[in-house]
C-alpha cells in the first residue's frame, strides 16, 4: 500500500495515464457534438499528455516536484486544442501546488489537484459548466474532502474521487444545453477521467498496458500496415553533430509534440534521431539549433505503402539535397537570414491546404503553420514558427476556435511580443489580414483594425456526416452532406447542390456584397464553378470569387460579407 507519491511513482502515473487515454482516443472523439469528421478532443488530449511521456522517459526522478514540473512544462509545449491546453493548465497548477515537495501524502496531492483546477478556471475567460472544468473541480473537491476527513491512502482517495468524477460526468449532459441536444457527455471531462484512471492504475501497481507502439528504432513494416494505420506521414531519420555542451532534452520534448515512434541515440559528439512526423521541415530546422546536420533521410510512408500494395519498389530519399529541398518548401515559409535586422511586425496564420497557405502568404503572412480541422497544432509548433519570423511583434491568426488557447500559450515560450487575433474561421483570418496597414505606427492600431472587422464576415462550411445522429431536430445519416453556419448546424441533405442553394439564399437575405468559395482537396474546379453559379443567381449584386483552398474535411468554406 503506497502512502506517499514520489517522483518515480508520479512518472509511472503519467505513463499509465497516457496509455489509458491513448487506448480510448476514438471513443472520446466520437463524443463530438456535431457528427462531423473533425471531432478531435481525444486526439488532442492524448497527444498533449504524450509530450510528457517523451520528456519523462529515460529519466530517473526521485523528487515529486521535479517530476511534476517536468510534466507541466512538456504539457505546455505539447498542448493541442482547447482540451489539451486546459489539461496542461490543470497540471501546471498541480505542479505549483507540489513545489518544494520531495513526496506527497493524500492531503498534499489533493490540495495540488485543487490548485490545478484554480489555474484552469483563471485562464479560461468565460468558464462554462458541464465541461472538463466542472468534472475536474468536483473531482478535486472530493479528493480534498476525503483527505481532510482523516487518514486515507492516495489510492483510496483517487478511487473515491473518480467515482464522484464519473457521477459529475453523467450530469454534464443536463448541465450543458449543447450536450443535452446531442445526448452525450462532455468529451474533455471523459478524457480527464481516463487520465486519472491511468494514474490510479499506477498507484495500484498494475503493469503498464501495451499501447501497440512500434519497436524502438525499427522502420515501418509497410506490408503489414494499412493506410489508416499511418498516423504521421514522414519517416524522418537524421544525424546531428552536436555543439559542445549542448543538452538535447528540450529537443526530445519538442519532437514528442509533433510526432511519434521517437527514438534518440546519442554520445558526446553526435545524436541520431528517428521520428514519424507530418512536418520534417520543422524538425530539421529545430535540430540545427543543437548542431550541424550531417546525414538525413525522409520517406513518405503513405506513398511507400501505396508502392508496396501495388507491387512497386518503395520510393526513398536518402540524400541531403532532397532534405534541403524539403526545408526550402516547409510550411512556415522561407527562413530569413540570421543577420537581417528584425522588422517591426510579423504575421503567422494557421491553416490546412496548399491553396489557403498561398492565399495567406499573398496577403502578407510571413509564416504558415499547418493545422486546423482534425489536426490542431501544438503550442510548441506555433511557437517554433513564431521564432522563425524575424520581427519584434508577431500577430497570430489561429483561424479556428479550438486553436486560440494553444496560440495564447506561446506568450510563455518566447521573448517576442505576441498578439493573438481571435479568428475562429479561415474567412475571418483572410478578412483580418486584408485590413492590416503594414505601415501602422503601433501594434494596437493593427490589432484594432484586425479585430474590428471580424464581425463583418460570416462563415459557412460544407462537410459530411461521420456517423448517424439526431441533433436539434435534424435526422442525420452517415455520409450525408452537412452545412454549418458560424459553427452551428445549418442543414443536412443527400444533395450538396440543395445545401448550396440554401446557403446562397441565406447570403441573399444578408445582402451579401462579397462571396468567396474556397473549395477543398476533394472538389473539382468545374464543380466549384457550378457552385459559384448558384450564388450568382441568388446574389446578383455580389462579387463572387472561386479559390482553391485545398483544405481537407470541408468541401467548401464560404465567406459571406
Amino acid at each position: 500500500m503506497k502512502e506517499l507519491i514520489t517522483g518515480a511513482l508520479f512518472k509511472e502515473m503519467i505513463l499509465h495515464a497516457a496509455a489509458a487515454i491513448s487506448a480510448r482516443t476514438q471513443e472520446i472523439n466520437d463524443l463530438n457534438v456535431f457528427p462531423v469528421p473533425d471531432g478531435d478532443t481525444g486526439t488532442n488530449m492524448s497527444m498533449t499528455i504524450a509530450a510528457a511521456v517523451g520528456e519523462l522517459t529515460g529519466k530517473a526522478l526521485s523528487r515529486l516536484d521535479e517530476a511534476a514540473s517536468m510534466t507541466a512544462s512538456a504539457l505546455l509545449r505539447g498542448a493541442r486544442g482547447n482540451s489539451g491546453v486546459i489539461l496542461s493548465l490543470l497540471f501546471r497548477g498541480l505542479s505549483r501546488g507540489l513545489k518544494g515537495l520531495e513526496s506527497a501524502d493524500s492531503a498534499s496531492f489533493a490540495a495540488a489537484m485543487q490548485e490545478g483546477v484554480s489555474a484552469a478556471y483563471k485562464a479560461v475567460m468565460k468558464p462554462a459548466e458541464g465541461t472538463i472544468l466542472t468534472v475536474s473541480r468536483l473531482t478535486a473537491k472530493k479528493a480534498v474532502d476525503l483527505a481532510e476527513a482523516g487518514e486515507i491512502t492516495p489510492e483510496a482517495m483517487l478511487s473515491a474521487a473518480l467515482k464522484t468524477g464519473y457521477e459529475t460526468l453523467a450530469q454534464t449532459t443536463d448541465m450543458n444545453p449543447v450536450l443535452k441536444k446531442a445526448g452525450v457527455v462532455d468529451a474533455g471531462g471523459k478524457g480527464y477521467l481516463l487520465i486519472l484512471e491511468g494514474m490510479l492504475a499506477a498507484l495500484r501497481g498494475e503493469p503498464l498496458p501495451e499501447t501497440g507502439a512500434q519497436s524502438a528504432g525499427k522502420s515501418a513494416d509497410f506490408a503489414a500496415l494499412s493506410d489508416e494505420d499511418i498516423t504521421f506521414t514522414f519517416d524522418t531519420v537524421f544525424i546531428v553533430r552536436r555543439k559542445p555542451g549542448t543538452e538535447i532534452e528540450p529537443f526530445r520534448a519538442y519532437l514528442s509534440t509533433i510526432g511519434d515512434s521517437l527514438v534518440i541515440g546519442e554520445d558526446d559528439e553526435a545524436f541520431k534521431v528517428h521520428v514519424h512526423t507530418d512536418t520534417p521541415g520543422l524538425v530539421l530546422h529545430e535540430a540545427r539549433k543543437y548542431g550541424t546536420l550531417e546525414l538525413a533521410k525522409i520517406e513518405n510512408m503513405r506513398l511507400q505503402y501505396e508502392d508496396m500494395a501495388e507491387g512497386r519498389k518503395p520510393r526513398s530519399t536518402d540524400d541531403l539535397d532532397a532534405v534541403e529541398a524539403t526545408l526550402e518548401s516547409m510550411e512556415y515559409g522561407t527562413p530569413q537570414a540570421d543577420n537581417a535586422p528584425p522588422k517591426k511586425y510579423g504575421f503567422l496564420a494557421v491553416c490546412a491546404g496548399d491553396g489557403l497557405a498561398a492565399i495567406f502568404r499573398d496577403l502578407g503572412a510571413d509564416a504558415i503553420v499547418s493545422g486546423g480541422q482534425t489536426m490542431n497544432p501544438s503550442t510548441a509548433s506555433i511557437s517554433a514558427a513564431v521564432e522563425r519570423i524575424n520581427a519584434e511583434t508577431v500577430f497570430i491568426l489561429p483561424n479556428n476556435g479550438n486553436i486560440i488557447l494553444a496560440a495564447q500559450q506561446c506568450v510563455r515560450l518566447t521573448e517576442k511580443h505576441i498578439v493573438v487575433i481571435p479568428t475562429k474561421t479561415i474567412p475571418q483570418g483572410v478578412t483580418a489580414l486584408m485590413n492590416v496597414n503594414f505601415d501602422a505606427e503601433s501594434a494596437e492600431e493593427i490589432t484594432e483594425a484586425m479585430t474590428g472587422c471580424l464581425g463583418s464576415v460570416r462563415t459557412a462550411q460544407i462537410t459530411y456526416a461521420a456517423r448517424d445522429s439526431e441533433y436539434d431536430g435534424f435526422d442525420i445519416h452517415a455520409g450525408d452532406y452537412l452545412a454549418l453556419d458560424e459553427g452551428k448546424l445549418f442543414g443536412t441533405d443527400h444533395s450538396i447542390h440543395s445545401l448550396m442553394e440554401r446557403i446562397a439564399d441565406a447570403g441573399a437575405k444578408l445582402n451579401a456584397s462579397f462571396v468567396s468559395l474556397y473549395y477543398g482537396e476533394d472538389v473539382r474546379e468545374e464543380d466549384a464553378q457550378k457552385a459559384a453559379k448558384i450564388f450568382e443567381a441568388a446574389c446578383p449584386n455580389a462579387e463572387i470569387a472561386v479559390l482553391s483552398g485545398g483544405q481537407p474535411v470541408y468541401y467548401y468554406i464560404i465567406s459571406i460579407e
